[in-house]
């Protein structure tokens, strides 16, 4: 193994404010539109195209499909390309920024074709924007690992990433409905007006102006540091790619570990509009709920780097699902609690924030067990390949929560649900995430990052 880069390996500059403020940037531009994709591109598709809602949930189901899918096949085509700065990641959000806006636009852009074709033409553009969405996320999730190898550093950036992320989805979920309303989409009462066309269209414009930004920031303020140690440079085939991660046991309990998260996230999210709605008896009061769990995670965020020097790695990840378990306690005894449900809410805030910023350093870290051990990086396979499992996890909860709720004859046309859909919606916000945070204290028990990492570290250092 060749040691020409090995100083490279030793340490990197210490990260500076600058560069972890274009991390925040970056990641808070993404998530303002995808709180507007989110919340917006299915009421887009029945109430403006008038596509009919099978059709609609047909398209967002391909989409969702599709996005898995195609995160393991554009993260392999990474592995073998360099751009010509001879940087393998952050040049995406330089040339991969404007296609993935152009496609935000056009998804909410009326063509006023026939109901059918402008089902078709959706479907198509779902699925392309699908594609740039994953390449643009191949720097979110890997320059964290590239720009620096120090251990607090990295920590530090995925912080900033998870304060972005905060405020980015606030931002996302306030200001969406004011634009709307300001350039005509919805009337003064938040209905479709007789400009929603061009209302959304020019919302669109405006979410991908944003993204733009967010990424030439993202760009002009980062740079890969960290250089793979080994000069080989061969294309590796798919079979060589899989062996090395299936060969690492921090990349499979990580992976489960960031499904569980993912699937509690969902639930939390997906479950709390029917329970303000029906529960509460106010669909307004999900705002505030949801308020109170993204002011837990930012505050959490300042103490995750101290939180994992004292306790360790693995002892912070088990805390984190511990405090998930924890708050629904009250919330499993009491569900028709008001200050179950606050609570519920606020620590789930507190536990995916420890579990994003330290899973998501353990993927920089894998990167680095999996080089020593086979004297290649693969930042972009270990950014994807997770992805795969999690959004498929996610499709199936999504999948799972519809039919469970259909069963229990769920109507959008009554004001009070049956006594069976409102258990259905406790227990999506109660047993079920309780369930999944108990597989991830068990994936956090057995994770083996800290051994592997260390080990991993020395070899490099001895290259």
């Amino acid at each position: 193994m060749s040691n020409s880069n090995a100083a490279i390996q030793i340490e990197t500059p210490k990260t500076k404010f600058g560069e972890k403020l274009g991390f925040l940037t970056f990641s808070g531009a993404n998530n303002i539109v995808y709180q507007f994709r989110n919340l917006y591109y299915l009421f887009f598709l029945t109430n403006v195209l008038k596509v009919s809602m099978g059709w609609a949930g047909f398209i967002v189901t391909a989409g969702t499909v599709w996005d898995a899918v195609n995160d393991p096949m554009i993260g392999y085509w990474a592995v073998n390309r360099k751009f010509k700065n001879g940087e393998k990641i952050r040049p995406f959000t330089l040339w991969h920024s404007v296609p993935w806006a152009a496609t935000v636009v056009l998804i909410f852009t009326d063509f006023g074709t026939p109901q059918m074709v402008s089902a078709v033409i959706a479907l198509v553009l779902y699925l392309l924007f699908q594609v740039f969405n994953t390449t643009i996320s191949l720097p979110y999730n890997s320059m964290g690992g590239l720009a620096t190898n120090r251990e607090s550093d990295r920590r530090s950036i995925n912080v900033f990433r998870n304060l972005g992320a905060c405020i980015g989805s606030a931002i996302g979920a306030v200001a969406c409905l004011p634009l709307l309303k300001v350039f005509g989409a919805l009337d003064s009462k938040g209905n479709l007006s007789s400009g929603a066309s061009r209302g959304f269209l020019i919302v669109a414009l405006i979410m991908g102006t944003i993204m733009i930004i967010g990424s030439l920031i993202h760009y002009a303020t980062t740079k890969e540091r960290v250089k793979q140690i080994s000069d080989e440079d061969s294309k590796m085939t798919p079979k060589q790619i899989f062996n090395m991660l299936f060969q690492c046991r921090s990349w499979w309990y990580n992976s489960v570990y960031i499904i569980c998260y993912g699937v509690i996230n969902f639930l939390l999210m997906s479950s709390l509009t029917y329970y303000a709605t029906y529960v509460m008896g106010s669909t307004a009061s999900a705002t505030m709920i949801q308020a109170s769990y993204l002011s837990a995670s930012v505050l959490t965020s300042f103490i995750v780097s101290p939180l994992d020097k004292l306790l360790g790695r693995r002892k912070s990840m088990m805390l984190a699902a511990f405090i998930a378990i924890a708050g629904k306690i009250w919330f499993i005894v009491q569900p028709f609690s008001t200050g179950a449900i606050y609570l519920n809410a606020i620590t789930v805030g507190i536990s995916v924030t420890i579990a994003f910023v330290l899973f998501n350093t353990n993927r920089n870290n894998i990167v680095e067990i999996v080089e020593a051990r086979n004297g290649r990086r693969i930042d972009s396979m270990i950014a994807t390949t997770d992805n795969l499992a999690s959004k498929m996890a996610t499709a199936g909860a999504t999948l799972l929560s519809t039919l469970l709720l259909d069963n229990a004859g769920y109507n959008a046309n009554l004001a009070v649900q049956p006594a069976p859909v409102i258990t259905v919606i406790n227990n999506m916000l109660g047993w079920a995430p309780a369930a999944a945070s108990l597989i991830m204290i068990a994936a956090a028990f057995f994770l083996p990052i800290e051994k592997e990492y260390a080990a991993a570290k020395e070899k490099l250092r001895r290259s």
